[in-house]
Formats: C-alpha cells, sequence, structure tokens
C-alpha cells in the first residue's frame, strides 16, 4: 500500500551522526570514548549503528559533542533539510557535479554555519521570486498603474507635439510662441506629479520586509523565541497581551501585530479554561497522552491538542518536545509549532496523507495515527477537527483542523502498528509512487 511502510524499513543513523559531529570537531574516537566512560571498540559499535543507545549514554555523547541530543537522534531539523533540497532541485547547473542530497546530514553536521547560509539564501530566492511574481500580477491588473501610465504617455505625447511645432516653425509668433511654452511649462508639471503619484503608489503597497516575510512567518518567529509559552499571559490572562505585544521582535507591521493579538487571545482564553498548574500535573502523570487527558477538557480535543504544545520546557517535568499544525476547511496552514525532523511547509498545503487533512472529512471525530517519514523518524499524531465560535440557526460551521506531533525514540516499540508513510508536502517528497502524490509535483 502506497501509504504505509513496515517497521523494518527504518534506518537507526543516530551512529553514523556521532561519527559524522565528532570527525567534524577533530575527535579521535578513543578520546570520545573515554570522555563518556566506555571503551573505543563499544563506541566503534555505536558509530556503525550497530548498537542503539539512549537515556544517559546519549546525554553525554551529546555533551561532548556540544550538541543538541536531538541532532544526534534525530538529525537536522527537517525544514533546514527541505530547503537544502529544494535549493538543490530549483538552482540552475552551470558548473560543477550535481548536488549531493543523500549526505545532507553530513553536510549539516560538518558545516552547520555554511548549511544555515545555503538555507537562508534558498528562502530569500523563494520570497523574491513570489515578491516578482506579485509585480507581474500587479503590472498587468493594477487599474492605478494602468490609469497612471494612460496619463503619463498622454503627458508625453502632448510635450512631443508642442516641441515639434516650436522646432519645426521657427518664425511663429510672439504671442503663440508664449503659449506653446506655457502649454510645455503645464504638460511638464503634469507629467511630475503623475510620475510622483505612480512612484508614491508602489511606494505605499509594501516594504521591501513584507515582500520577504509574511505576517505568518513574523509572527511565528516571535512565537519561537518565545518557546510558545507565555508566563505572563498564564499569570495575567488577557490583560498581558498589550506588554507583550509591545515587547514582542519583529511586529512592527500592523497585519503582523494583529495576528500575534488574535494567537496571543486564544492562548489566553485556552490557559483559563485549563489552568497550567493542575493541566502540567496532569499531564506529566500520563506521560502527556492525549488519550489519557481529554476529560480535563470536558471533550474539546482541539483546545487539548494546543495547550499540550504550549507546556514550558525546560523546567522539572519532562516536557515532551511537540509540533503542531492547524489549517482552516480549504487545507491552508494558518499556524504551525515546527518540530525536528518533521517538516511543515511555509506555504501552501502539507502531505494529503496527514490526519490533520483526514480530520475535515470527519469532524467531531478525533483522530490517531503512527507518520513515518521519508528519513525514517516516527511520530505519533492526534488530529480533530472542529467548528470555531458559533454558526447560527440554518448556517454551516465554520471549522479547522488542529493535528499534535510527538517524536518517537529510535527505540520505541509501537506494539507492531503499522505506520503511514507521509512527507513533507508533495513538492518536496521523495515518495514517488505516493498514490496521494499530485500529478504536477516532481522529486529530482
Amino acid at each position: 500500500m502506497a501509504g504505509q511502510a513496515g517497521r523494518g524499513q527504518r534506518p537507526s543513523l543516530t551512529g553514523t551522526r556521532i561519527r559524522e559531529r565528532r570527525t567534524a570537531l577533530g575527535l579521535r574516537q578513543s578520546d570520545l570514548a573515554g570522555d563518556v566512560g566506555i571503551s573505543a571498540s563499544y563506541l566503534n559499535l555505536i558509530e556503525h549503528n550497530k548498537r542503539r543507545i539512549g537515556g544517559k549514554l546519549l546525554l553525554d555523547l551529546a555533551r561532548a559533542l556540544k550538541v543538541e541530543p536531538a541532532r544526534l537522534t534525530e538529525g537536522m531539523d527537517a525544514t533546514l533539510s527541505d530547503m537544502l533540497l529544494a535549493a538543490a532541485r530549483e538552482t540552475a547547473r552551470t558548473f560543477g557535479p550535481a548536488a549531493e542530497t543523500a549526505r545532507i546530514d553530513e553536510l549539516a553536521g560538518r558545516f552547520p554555519g555554511w548549511t544555515g547560509l545555503i538555507a537562508e539564501q534558498q528562502k530569500r530566492i523563494a520570497a523574491l521570486e513570489a515578491a516578482v511574481e506579485g509585480l507581474q500580477d500587479r503590472l498587468g491588473h493594477d487599474p492605478v498603474l494602468a490609469g497612471s501610465m494612460h496619463e503619463v504617455l498622454s503627458t508625453v505625447a502632448a510635450i512631443r507635439s508642442t516641441s515639434d511645432i516650436l522646432v519645426r516653425e521657427p518664425d511663429l509668433e510672439a504671442n503663440w510662441r508664449g503659449r506653446f511654452h506655457r502649454n510645455l511649462h503645464e504638460e511638464a508639471e503634469r507629467l511630475s506629479a503623475s510620475a510622483t503619484a505612480l512612484l508614491a503608489h508602489f511606494e505605499g503597497q509594501g516594504s521591501r520586509k513584507e515582500a520577504l516575510s509574511t505576517p505568518l512567518e513574523l509572527v511565528e518567529a516571535a512565537f519561537e523565541v518565545a518557546g510558545y509559552h507565555f508566563p505572563a499571559i498564564e499569570a495575567g490572562g488577557t490583560e498581558a497581551i498589550a506588554g507583550l505585544l509591545a515587547e514582542m521582535p519583529g511586529l512592527e507591521e500592523e497585519a503582523a501585530r494583529a495576528l500575534a493579538a488574535r494567537h496571543l487571545a486564544r492562548y489566553a482564553a485556552d490557559a483559563a479554561r485549563l489552568p497550567l498548574a493542575p493541566f502540567l500535573e496532569a499531564a506529566a502523570a500520563a506521560d502527556y497522552a492525549p488519550g489519557a487527558l481529554v476529560g480535563l477538557a470536558g471533550g474539546d480535543v482541539a483546545l487539548l491538542l494546543r495547550r499540550l504544545a504550549t507546556l514550558p520546557r525546560g523546567g522539572a517535568q519532562a516536557v515532551p518536545d511537540f509540533g503542531l499544525a492547524i489549517c482552516d476547511a480549504s487545507g491552508a496552514l494558518v499556524y504551525r509549532r515546527r518540530i525536528n525532523a518533521f517538516s511543515i511547509p511555509r506555504y501552501g498545503s502539507g502531505c494529503p496523507l496527514w490526519p490533520l487533512y483526514r480530520a475535515l472529512a470527519r469532524p467531531m471525530v478525533p483522530d490517531q495515527a503512527l507518520l513515518e517519514m521519508p528519513g525514517g523518524m516516527r511520530f505519533q499524531a492526534w488530529a480533530v477537527a472542529q467548528p470555531i465560535g458559533p454558526s447560527g440557526f440554518g448556517a454551516a460551521p465554520v471549522s479547522e483542523a488542529t493535528m499534535l506531533l510527538r517524536a518517537l525514540p529510535e527505540e520505541a516499540d509501537e506494539a507492531g502498528e503499522v505506520a503511514l508513510a507521509v512527507g513533507p508536502g508533495c513538492e518536496l517528497c521523495p515518495r514517488t509512487d505516493c498514490a496521494a502524490r499530485r500529478v504536477e509535483s516532481s522529486f529530482t
């Protein structure tokens, strides 16, 4: 079946990543082994993926290699990987061999700075291409531009006609020559005013920053800096929102502030319904499993999924790193909290096989699935589609779907559960035999 994958297909690359990181740092195998208290021969088995590791040994290796444990178990951030794949696919080759897309993890491990630079350049190129397409569309359909250009061309034609008369008729009477000179002056003023108005129209349509970053991206960046958790709202509710908006970086644009305010208002409402202290205690006792916590949310599954994605990390409780994606009824992503190794696209929609979209077909019915990404990482996913706000009598409700993601460790045993083979979206997914793949999408 195109949408499924067996357990045996999942690769274990933790050892490979440990070896790449050790080599990048210039450490000898014996030195690293001694630092974490194991033999060099055992480390050699680990680096050749012949021994699974976890727990304290993984933490010790991550400390010695000066890297987050997730970078060793899950590899590079999936969004970063997708940006590099897009750069390899979309950049025209003018010299040199083709990009070694199978060695992206190695590139990120050895040269993280250059990897980030390539990804940032690809993001900028994509944004500039989108801006150019928007300008091309405006050039063809903007009524203000069409009217201004007509005014400019008409004025230029009048100036040229008057100038031609003055050049071809040197013996004009003084009063007629004065009239033509006055006409030239008036037409020149009209031309200057039209050009100034045209320039003001384009300058008023958006800055360079707006062209390169959408309000959704600006809000996402600000929320990511805050860790998607806002203690001020947990303590003070909606009254804290104004202060947070004033302090958040990158929210100078009105559209970005309005979007952030809307998300923070929902955060405040969720926090009021599920106060942090008792909810965190109950979630920890249930190992953060949504199925065991539905009763706390009064059956509001979307509330529960959102609340789990906002729990604070790094405290006494070992809160998992959750990812969250929310889409409207059209499938467009309206909110996302990225999680390492699971790519949620910036534009458009994600993989058609995600439970996020499956839930839209069955409103109010919670869904759960085990997902496997092309790189082998597995995730537990919970999803539900629910109405947002009252609809009124005789009116169809406006719905949105919510999906919570939790990465599973490589050694996790899902009791024989068959994983659903998914991807980041058809544009970047290497699963060419997937039945849900869009025909126009191609991966090279």
